[in-house]
Parts: structure tokens; C-alpha cells; sequence
């Protein structure tokens, strides 16, 4: 599987380690920065790269998923989830990164790299890439309705309270 990685400082060292680690297990990375420590580094176009090339690979059949991280992993996940078509989903333990797959087909995920050890966070990107999605219907539902809301603004049959607001 391809593997697109975008961090930014903070998440530097451990970018090094997954990259190593990931490619061990047979995937082929894609690191989207940065390369170097610039402590005043900004994630978003990190992160927006990574995540573009998930949707880019996706649409040429490319098995593939992307993994952003930062301190917290909060903004990571902000700044992937503003590219249409990418569900980034931020795993902390076990069931989180379980249930990105299985119940929300996510194909990024963002984790904090100063909230768990190396380890731990190898072990959890490890089960998000690893677990595929569910299928069932209820959640292949929702998801379409994400993707409408996406595209169009609506949800056909459901309600949009959306009082000028643009989409994100």
C-alpha cells in the first residue's frame, strides 16, 4: 500500500521512525515534509499535500491511505479534512483507529505525536492501515451523505440548516 505522511516540527523525529517502520512492513512511502526542523513550521500545506496525494492515488486506483501528525494531531486533522474526498479521522487508542476504517472508511489518520510513545503510535497507524472497511450499508449510507453534502451543499431528504454558512 502506498502511504503519504505529512507532519510538521513536532512530528519530525517521529516521521523518521514511521517511515523506517512502514516501509519494513512492505509499504511504499510518500513524504510530503517537512524534510528538515524549522521550529516555526506551519502543518496545513503539509498535511493539504499529504492529503491530496491520497485523493489523487485513490482516483487512479491506488490502494492507498495517509497518516498526518503533529503535536496533537487536532490541527493535522483540520487542515486534511479541507481537501474534498479525504475523511481524516484523529486515533487515539485501539477502538479509535479500529473504527475509522470499519465504521467511517477514513483513508487518512492523524495522530498526535507528543501524546503517545513511539511505540504506541506505530501500534495504532499500524491497525487504521491494516483494517479495512466494513461495507455495511448504514455506514456506506452516511459516508455518501458526507460526500453529497460535500459536493453540493445538501443532503437529498435530509435537511441543511445552513444560514449562509460556507461549506468546509
Amino acid at each position: 500500500m502506498r502511504v503519504h505522511i505529512g507532519t510538521d516540527h513536532a512530528g519530525l523525529d517521529f516521521s523518521r521512525h514511521l517511515q523506517e517502520h512502514l516501509e519494513a512492513a512492505g509499504h511504499e512511502v510518500v513524504d510530503h515534509g517537512p524534510t528538515s526542523y524549522e521550529p516555526l513550521d506551519d502543518y496545513p500545506s503539509f498535511c493539504i499535500n499529504a492529503a491530496l496525494g491520497v485523493v489523487d492515488d485513490q482516483a487512479k486506483g491506488v490502494e492507498t491511505l495517509g497518516v498526518v501528525f503533529g503535536g496533537s494531531g487536532n490541527g493535522e486533522q483540520i487542515a486534511a479534512n479541507k481537501v474534498r474526498g479525504i475523511r481524516a479521522a484523529l486515533i487515539w487508542n485501539e477502538s479509535t483507529a479500529l473504527l475509522a476504517r470499519q465504521h467511517n472508511d477514513a483513508n487518512v489518520c492523524a495522530i498526535g505525536a507528543r501524546q503517545h510513545t513511539l511505540e504506541e503510535a506505530m501500534h495504532l497507524i499500524d491497525l487504521f492501515l491494516a483494517e479495512p472497511f466494513s461495507k455495511e450499508e448504514r455506514h456506506a449510507r452516511r459516508i455518501a451523505q458526507l460526500a453529497e453534502y460535500e459536493n453540493t451543499g445538501d443532503i437529498a431528504g435530509h435537511p441543511i440548516d445552513d444560514p449562509g454558512h460556507a461549506r468546509a
